[in-house]
């Protein structure tokens, strides 16, 4: 048996909750986002994980959840690596903009697509196909190593970063994928076999929240 890889998606954001399109952009956690990373961390506590090292994007959101959970932990100092291939999705023009304005602007039909489809990205944007180009191959190279050596890996980044692993991890197909909504702050934990398949996944937590 490897390693084990967990994967933790962000606390709210203060632009998630003003219903903005976040992308890039660099907002901090709301009080609940910073309760929802706590809760997470709190749950990895129980589980008894003790991890070898942490990953997470250059976003302030992502890099926050990720010391929280290490703080719950108990390894507060770990050697934690930062890199925009794990930041969120890039939502080009439409990062700012509240949700409802851009659906007056550009039609509901059209931002639905933006938001849901696979392979079409906004205007100046990266689609989910794009943003699983950078994270795939940062994954391979830099990630899924570690793990296969038998080292415990946290992975703390975004809802479409972190969509687009889990598409590769649990054999979902693009149009299965659309579907799937990861909750904020809610860990799962992979165990991976010597040929980087799955052997187990556990989420830590009600994915009834999931939003």
């Amino acid at each position: 048996m490897s390693g084990t890889l967990v994967l933790v998606r962000h606390g709210q954001s203060e632009w998630n909750l003003k219903n903005l399109f976040t992308g890039w952009r660099d907002p901090d956690l709301t009080e609940l986002g910073v309760e929802e990373a706590k809760a997470g961390g709190k749950a990895l506590a129980e589980y008894g994980i003790k991890f070898d090292i942490a990953f997470t994007s250059v976003l302030v959101r992502a890099q926050r959840t990720c010391q929280m959970v290490l703080d719950a932990v108990g390894q507060s100092s770990l050697e934690t690596i930062c890199d925009q291939a794990l930041n969120e999705r890039d939502y080009g023009d439409l990062s700012g903009l509240n949700k409802d304005d851009a659906r007056a602007k550009w039609g509901e039909e059209q931002v639905h697509i933006w938001r849901r489809s696979y392979d079409v990205p906004p205007p100046g944007g990266e689609s989910l196909r794009d943003t699983g180009a950078r994270v795939w191959p940062y994954y391979l190279t830099e990630i899924l190593p570690r793990v296969l050596a038998g080292e415990k890996v946290l992975v703390a980044a975004h809802g479409n970063s972190l969509r687009s692993l889990v598409m590769v991890l649990d054999h979902l197909t693009k149009e299965q994928v659309l579907n799937l909504n990861l909750a904020t702050g809610v860990p799962m934990v992979y165990k991976l076999k010597a040929d980087s398949t799955v052997a187990s996944k556990e989420v830590l937590g009600d994915m009834s929240a999931a939003h």
